[in-house]
């Protein structure tokens, strides 16, 4: 049997519940993980809440996409793999399917990489979500080339500070938006080249002076909503404003023909545009594998510290977008 994390209906954090289930048998092309510490995405809460792309197939419902931790069973068919290795364990897969939030779990073997020498359990569940969407985003999708400047909302989140790294590893310029100014100096730390306080600053207005009225090509928002209408004023003619999430929570206008907006590409990017490519994927795993062997890249970890049986607490303090910065790694005590 396994500590496994279920919720038998749609809702917040309280409808999450630990139980003991057994969590199988890995089959065809599958591995059997144990693991030691999970990394927690919004996108499980909204899969929680049923207000994610995907709605839940069935309940009770499992949750989780990103972990890390060491094989302990291959399914017939699995190569380039043993078991003792430890892994991470990317999130490429359904949550309707698999679900790691749990102290073993099945997933596909092709979900699974080893992790770099010198790369933790934490390090390891905290690193892979974030990177992937942000070079996924910046550079298979909005084309992010060096020399490029690129305006970054929700910088003080887990992909946000990823984006950072990715853009000054293509040799960009980074600008972070960020709600409250006791962020500026960590995001600075972390390599963006100017801050923009949103709650205390006219974001378009800073933006264009940053740039000598020029704006930039790519715009990677996370929270969409109306606040589009600013972010477009600061696009490029013939830019991109890239949305990635919605965490606003408020409908999102298309800004087309508005004063001061110029001719722009708007559209929406989900992490499964990368993954579920083969090709996008392996470059995707490759750029940051050498990121994180070179050290250019590394996991930005909030210093709250969460345990399976916490889950909820963890998932509450998730949602308190104000309240963190880097990503909630949960630790699996065996």
């Amino acid at each position: 049997m396994s500590r496994t994390v279920l919720f038998h209906e749609y809702g917040g954090p309280e409808v999450l519940t630990l139980a003991d289930a057994p969590p199988g048998e890995p089959g065809a092309g599958e591995a059997l993980v144990r693991v030691d510490a999970i990394g927690l995405n919004r996108a499980e809460a909204l899969f929680r809440s049923g207000r994610y792309i995907e709605p839940v197939r069935r309940f009770p419902a499992r949750l989780g996409l990103e972990a890390a931790g060491a094989v302990e069973a291959l399914g017939p068919g699995v190569t380039g793999l043993r078991v003792g290795d430890e892994v991470s364990v990317l999130p490429v897969f359904s949550q309707n399917d698999h679900g790691v939030y749990a102290e073993r779990a099945v997933v596909p073997a092709a979900a699974l990489v080893r992790r770099p020498a010198g790369l933790d359990a934490e390090a390891g569940a905290a690193v892979w979500m974030p990177y992937l969407t942000a070079y996924g985003g910046l550079v298979e999708v909005g084309g992010l080339r060096p020399g490029d400047a690129v305006v970054l909302t929700a910088a003080s989140s887990g992909v946000g500070l990823a984006a950072l790294r990715v853009a000054e590893r293509v040799g960009a310029t980074a600008i972070a938006v960020t709600r409250t100014a006791a962020k500026r100096d960590a995001l600075l730390r972390e390599g963006a080249a100017e801050v923009v306080v949103s709650g205390e600053e006219d974001v378009a207005g800073r933006v264009l002076e940053i740039t000598g009225g020029r704006g930039v090509p790519l715009v990677f928002d996370a929270v969409a909503g109306p606040g589009v209408r600013d972010l477009a004023r600061v696009v490029a003619p013939g830019g991109t404003l890239l949305l990635y999430g919605m965490s606003g929570g408020e409908a999102t206008p298309y800004p087309a023909f508005e004063p001061g907006v110029p001719a722009l590409n708007m559209r929406t990017y989900t992490l499964p545009e990368t993954v579920r490519d083969p090709e996008r994927g392996r470059r995707a795993v490759a750029f940051v594998t050498a990121g994180l062997r070179s050290g250019a890249f590394r996991p930005a970890v909030d210093p709250t510290r969460f345990e399976l049986d916490g889950i909820a607490d963890a998932h509450r303090y998730m949602e308190q977008v104000d309240a963190r910065v880097g990503k909630i790694v949960v630790s699996v005590d065996h």
